[in-house]
């Protein structure tokens, strides 16, 4: 029997790292265009997939179904709960525009990364990696790539307030293997890495790990290979109506990170910000309205 309160999604996710390479494919091609990929025949969903209808058979029996038409049926159960609630259903979140107007199957998309992302990430897990961001003790390392470089800038720029001994690695320069000239056992790193993923972002785990740096890694729902590497690994969903990913869900964690470190450490942040303060009002950075 399969656990009623998951859905497919979560379950495929569990088992990504215990499945053969075309079971993987298999599971990867399902979640790309989750839910519609899983309602066609099944030789259909493997002809998508570029796998053998074995390995679909095999790859529902490992997710808890007695065979395909199980698998479908759970799906469909998934669907039709999905479609509860008809006033709620009436509702758009852009009230001027219709129901399939951009804004809001867009915002509809975001919602269901945010709702799927949370229902799988271990409450535990998040509080230690906050913990170990925190800790000034450790040197903070913080990179991010072609596209995720804005999320790993932000998130510096706030830790910079909170606490010191910290170092942004850009990794998109060809300099970045000076950066871990000081790194050492037991020091941080936050690595963003999503699809399509960057050799020099693993290149640069895998010197971290071999240096025995904790690794924190943001991610995709398909995990970058970094995930391997990583202490604590967050998977975030990142689908859209759009040909570009959404960083929604990943800045939701990121801003949700900033806020736990920051109360983690509030009496030394908060006298960083009243110095931060002072600087600015002898800069004249901001115009002040009293």
């Amino acid at each position: 029997m399969t656990d009623a309160a998951q859905t497919i999604s979560d379950r495929i996710q569990e088992k990504l790292d215990h499945l053969t390479r075309a079971e993987r494919q298999l599971a990867l091609s399902i979640l790309e265009n989750y839910p519609a990929s899983g309602l066609g025949p099944l030789s259909a969903l493997a002809k998508d997939a570029n796998v053998s209808v074995p390995t679909v058979a095999r790859m529902v029996q490992k997710l808890g179904y007695k065979g395909y038409p199980d698998f479908q049926s759970e799906l469909r159960e998934e669907l039709r709960a999905k479609a509860k609630g008809p006033i709620a259903k009436h509702e758009t979140w852009a009230e001027a525009a219709p129901s399939e107007h951009l804004l809001n199957r867009f915002t509809d998309a975001v919602i269901d990364n945010i709702r799927l992302t949370l229902g799988q990430i271990d409450p535990d897990a998040f509080d230690e990696a906050c913990a170990l961001v925190a800790d000034p003790s450790r040197h903070l390392f913080i990179a991010g790539g072609r596209i995720t470089h804005t999320l790993a800038e932000y998130f510096f720029m706030h830790m910079q307030v909170i606490r010191p001994n910290l170092t942004h690695v850009q990794s998109t320069s060809s300099t970045w293997p000076h950066y871990l000239l000081n790194a050492k056992e037991d020091d941080v790193f936050v690595i963003f890495d999503v699809r399509r993923y960057e050799n020099n972002t693993l290149k640069l785990a895998e010197i971290a790990h071999a240096r025995g740096a904790k690794i924190v890694l943001f991610t995709d729902q398909w995990r970058s290979p970094v995930h391997h590497l990583a202490d604590i690994t967050f998977s975030c969903r990142i689908i859209a109506p759009s040909a570009w990913d959404s960083t929604t869900t990943t800045m939701l964690l990121v801003e949700t990170m900033i806020s736990s470190v920051q109360n983690l450490n509030w009496d030394e942040t908060k006298e960083r910000m009243e110095h931060l303060e002072e600087m600015f009002d002898q800069t004249k950075l901001f115009r002040k309205f009293t």
